[in-house]
């Protein structure tokens, strides 16, 4: 077995606010305190081997985004280390930046992540002029090859973000990322925000860009719908950890943790022919705050199958199987 390209070791992320003025107050006077301490992500580890596509999904708040920065090197992690061919992707330290340009973002909303006042031919042409990748005077030309590849005329290098449409803008997104030359990419949500029709565009593209390239990726997404057409293995998260991972044909055939099962259970079903009359059944409770979460498992608060030890002792990812693995007390083995 060859190394991975990416490596997420015990990786943690802390988020603290400042007290509020009522905050205060109540602590002189020794009332309760909200907490002022999130914990967006709680000692995950992950890797992703070359030319593999790992699907990581989640409801809203589960800190698959805050992962994928970390992995991106855009946020510094609290405890851990990302690695990228075994060197870190940020220095340590005070001020910890990123290391290396070999890890690029494409990210939900492409009219934000545009910079409104810069023509996409500049915005593109930015970084690997500035990292050496293509000189000043050939940038043009490098330019059009982008958006050639990701299916754009090159003569709308001249343009403005705000001339595009949202499945155009982005196509950008990707032709900037995939400019830099990137090993690995991160799309955090890169769909979320487009039309079913023009989803299915950008996913096609990205399965080409994919195959042709030879790219490593994480795809984040809450549709499992998208997730299961794009990747070689999903990883699913909840309230900070990953509960369960392993090959997709597994995980959607197979689910061993409640969550997935819950998850897979309310995917909406187009063909009942041979399933029947099935009614929609949610997942019970509301996700608990990140700033007190549960003790134990996560999840037993809205876990049907929840018992004495789910309360107490937080589960460890184990065996379901060679490659498939589930943090769950009573998931049982195949």
């Amino acid at each position: 077995m060859s190394a991975p390209l990416l490596e997420l070791d015990a990786v943690s992320k802390k988020f603290r606010r400042p007290m509020s003025l009522g905050d205060r107050i109540a602590a002189k006077l020794g009332g309760t305190v909200v907490p002022h301490e999130v914990r967006a992500v709680d000692g995950v580890s992950l890797s992703v081997s070359h030319s593999e596509t790992v699907g990581l999904v989640g409801e809203s708040g589960c800190g698959k985004s805050t992962l994928g920065r970390i992995a991106a090197g855009i946020l510094p992690p609290t405890s851990g280390v990302a690695r990228l061919d075994g060197k870190p992707v940020m220095s340590e330290g005070r001020h910890p930046h990123k290391l290396t340009t070999r890890v690029q973002t494409v990210f939900q909303d492409p009219f934000a992540s545009l910079n409104p006042r810069r023509r996409i031919g500049d915005a593109i042409a930015e970084g690997p002029v500035a990292h050496g990748l293509v000189d000043r005077a050939g940038s043009r030309a490098y330019v059009a090859d982008q958006l050639s590849r990701v299916g754009l005329d090159p003569s709308y290098a001249s343009r403005f973000p705000h001339q595009f449409s949202g499945g155009q803008r982005q196509r950008i997104a990707i032709a900037r990322a995939l400019a830099m030359q990137p090993d690995l990419l991160i799309c955090d949500e890169p769909v979320a925000s487009l039309d079913v029709s023009i989803q299915a565009q950008v996913l096609n593209l990205f399965l080409e860009l994919r195959q042709s390239l030879n790219l490593t990726a994480i795809f984040i997404s809450h549709d499992l719908g998208v997730v299961r057409h794009v990747s070689d293995r999903v990883a699913i998260m909840y309230l900070g950890r990953i509960v369960e991972i392993g090959p997709t044909a597994d995980i959607y055939a197979a689910p061993k943790h409640p969550y997935t099962q819950a998850l897979l259970s309310s995917v909406p079903r187009l063909n009942r022919r041979h399933e029947g009359r099935r009614a929609f059944k949610p997942i019970a409770g509301e996700l608990p705050s990140p700033t007190s979460p549960p003790t134990g498992c996560h999840f037993h608060p809205r876990c049907p199958l929840a018992e004495a030890q789910c309360r107490s002792v937080a589960p460890e990812l184990r065996p379901m199987g060679l490659t498939h693995w589930a943090a769950c007390h009573l998931a049982v083995k195949t």
